[in-house]
């Protein structure tokens, strides 16, 4: 049994980086009194290469979500944005604040796929198209290339896709930048490569961008941009903890659904789940296991569970488990007076 709360509501990746990618970040603690400036192409050249893109079509900043608002600030307030329901909450957030117009599109139920036809016509205009595929929470890989290619036929139409899961579903739309000048497509490090502790986001992006992101001008902290560079060439560990926990997600699925749970299939780290409670995420909070809560998005009921450690899933099935149990047993003696004493022992 876990005695520390059990982790599972960010999405994080359950397993540490390797010795020498911690050690790049003790070595990145000397020349502190130093800007970094200019120290960053490294890490741009390594990236180009992981992505297989032009060294000149790749922006870095601390995480992608600071690229994604910057992207918006600077595009949204001339033009419509386009997105999906339920979508990256602050990214939502974020365009919902800025646009000059705002078009949410539901993805369809039961399995949350997208609407396709009724995307390609919204644009009519000067728009921008914000499309989480993999969706953030469904875990649902949403684009498909052909889609994506009638976006960008529009002239006065911009795409940005956030990929942030990419390493877990195993497909990226990132080699269409090459083409297309009006795609972007957002990246990070936080998840496959477990740096989330150092918030290393990227863009590969079209032409279009190239103004607004590269007058970010953001410094990376020196031990942040040693561990990346680190990272990237030692590649090996971030499959084999993609394996694991891609085996790890199959297992929480199976033992969610036997416990009636409704489980969608995922391109990410995490489960989204329909829990038989509406409550699931608090009681499953009380009983230290920590899930992200979708009630201000989705249904009440409706979770998503980051997939961690054998340990940590295990901890969560028997938490989920028992909060059953206790739940059936309440409704099957509502008055507590199972047993003719009405108390527990």
């Amino acid at each position: 049994m876990l005695n520390a709360a059990v982790r599972l509501h960010l999405n994080e990746m359950p397993y540490p980086p390797p010795d020498d990618v911690v050690q790049a970040a003790r070595e990145g603690l000397y020349d502190l009194n130093r800007y970094t400036a200019g120290e960053e192409s490294s890490l741009r050249s390594l990236l180009a290469e992981y992505v297989e893109v032009p060294e000149d079509s790749v922006f870095v900043g601390p995480g992608s979500e600071p690229l994604l608002r910057e992207m918006i600030q600077s595009f949204a307030p001339q033009r419509k944005v386009i997105m999906v329901s339920p979508s990256f909450f602050p990214t939502a957030g974020a365009a919902r604040e800025t646009a000059a117009r705002f078009v949410s599109i539901r993805l369809k139920l039961p399995d949350f796929s997208l609407p396709v036809p009724v995307l390609l016509d919204e644009p009519d205009g000067p728009s921008l198209v914000i499309i989480d595929s993999p969706n953030n929470p469904t875990g649902k890989l949403l684009l498909e290339r052909r889609t994506v290619e009638a976006l960008l036929k529009h002239r006065q139409t911009i795409v940005v896709i956030d990929e942030a899961y990419a390493e877990f579903s195993g497909e990226s739309l990132v080699d269409l930048t090459r083409e297309h000048a009006n795609l972007a497509v957002a990246r990070t490090m936080d998840k496959a490569f477990s740096l989330a502790g150092i918030r290393i986001g990227y863009v590969v992006a079209g032409a279009v961008f190239a103004r607004p992101l590269s007058r970010l001008s953001m410094f990376l902290p020196r031990p942040s941009l040693r561990v990346a560079v680190e990272a990237l060439k030692d590649r090996g560990y971030v499959e084999k903890n993609i394996a694991a926990v891609l085996e790890e997600r199959r297992r929480v699925a199976a033992g969610l659904s036997s416990l009636g749970a409704d489980v969608l299939p995922s391109s990410t780290n995490f489960l989204f789940v329909r829990a038989a409670l509406p409550d699931m995420a608090a009681r499953l909070g009380e009983n230290g296991v920590m899930v992200a809560d979708l009630s201000h998005q989705m249904p009440p009921g409706c979770i998503r569970v980051s997939i961690g450690t054998p340990e940590e899933n295990h901890a969560f099935l028997n938490a989920y488990r028992s909060i059953l149990e206790a739940s059936s047993t309440a409704s099957s003696d509502p008055a507590g007076t199972h047993g003719g004493s009405g108390e527990t022992h």
